[in-house]
């Protein structure tokens, strides 16, 4: 034994005696924490609430994806950091503050963005995988992922005050197969606000999810959905067990995933994005595309915006009017 090593492992099962003490945890439960891996997308307002309880939990392995950096207009919900990260990056300030918290485990920290070319490794390395992007674009690529790989998908999404979490995939239906449908608008936390201690619930509650599938709690909480108003104190619960997954399925891809053939369309206005990644992209807004305007030929239509959102649009137009083999791009800020 190493020296201190009593030492150590006393401290170690006095961290964790509290929960240990649980008959649904127990020494067992406590070992299968210990051995799991839980990618976490996003170390923003969600991943900051549910970060800190999984690494006080005890999860073993903790792999963080976010590719931003500390903002002084994230610290309201993001308490996870100090002012003294501003600048660093989420993924790799997180860790510091989470090793800090809990030295005994392994973090991993991915300054990355989470894109549809690397979901699926970051699915592979987890046994379960948090969504806390709180992006369309990434919830889809990961059900996507996780829906292939058989693991389960933690999502959650907070807005203004309201929002919902629930676990997709890994047995039970996908995000797709409860929202298969994009909304033609979408909102943000710099448009419309968001109260930090919404968010901070329901990454709370993600976390919560995440132990509840490792330690497979019953009743299973795979296929159930919540949602709260957080204005009226409404809570609501639905089961999606049952949910058929959707015929038509707009896979989003990376910009690395587009072929030399693809006939590619940038929708955004040259005023938004003078420059676009792709040099032979034609300029098309959404509104023309639902008009009906006609396209040349192609053996598959690559439809690009900022968030994906009217992107989406566009392939629900094309697939109206006949066009198949359509694939969506989400190119950010």
């Amino acid at each position: 034994m190493a020296p201190g090593g009593g030492l150590m492992d006393s401290r170690v099962s006095e961290r964790y005696s509290r929960q240990v003490v649980l008959p649904e945890v127990g020494a067992s439960g406590q070992a299968r924490l210990a051995a799991a891996a839980v990618a976490v997308v996003g170390a923003g307002g969600l991943g900051c609430a549910a970060l800190p309880y999984l690494a006080a939990a005890g999860v073993g392995r903790l792999h963080i994806i976010d590719h931003d950096r500390v903002a002084e207009s994230n610290l309201h919900r993001q308490p996870l950091y100090r002012m003294s990260d501003l600048g660093a990056r989420k993924a790799e300030a997180a860790r510091a503050a989470l090793l800090a918290l809990n030295p005994t485990l392994h973090i991993d920290a991915v300054p990355e963005r989470l894109t549809p070319a690397n979901a699926a490794a970051v699915a592979a390395a987890a046994d379960v995988i948090v969504d806390a992007a709180d992006s369309f674009a990434v919830t889809y690529a990961l059900s996507d992922a996780c829906q292939q790989a058989g693991k389960p998908l933690v999502s959650a999404s907070v807005l203004a005050l309201a929002g919902y979490v629930g676990a997709f995939c890994g047995g039970a239906p996908s995000y797709r197969a409860v929202f298969p449908e994009l909304p033609r608008l979408a909102g943000s936390c710099a448009a419309s606000g968001v109260l930090g201690t919404a968010v901070a619930v329901m990454g709370t509650l993600q976390a919560h999810l995440t132990l509840a599938l490792l330690l497979e709690l019953e009743p299973p909480v795979l296929g159930r959905l919540l949602s709260v108003d957080f204005r009226t104190l409404h809570v609501g619960e639905m089961s999606f067990a049952q949910a058929p997954e959707p015929a038509a399925r707009f896979a989003f891809i990376a910009p690395q995933q587009v072929a030399a053939a693809d006939l590619v369309i940038d929708l955004r206005s040259l005023a938004e994005a003078p420059v676009s990644p792709f040099p032979a992209a034609l300029r098309i807004d959404v509104e023309a595309l639902e008009r009906g305007v006609q396209l040349p030929e192609a053996p598959r239509i690559v439809l690009c915006c900022r968030t994906g959102i009217r992107a989406w649009r566009a392939a629900r137009a094309l697939d109206a009017g006949g066009r198949r083999n359509l694939a969506l791009i989400a190119l950010g800020e």
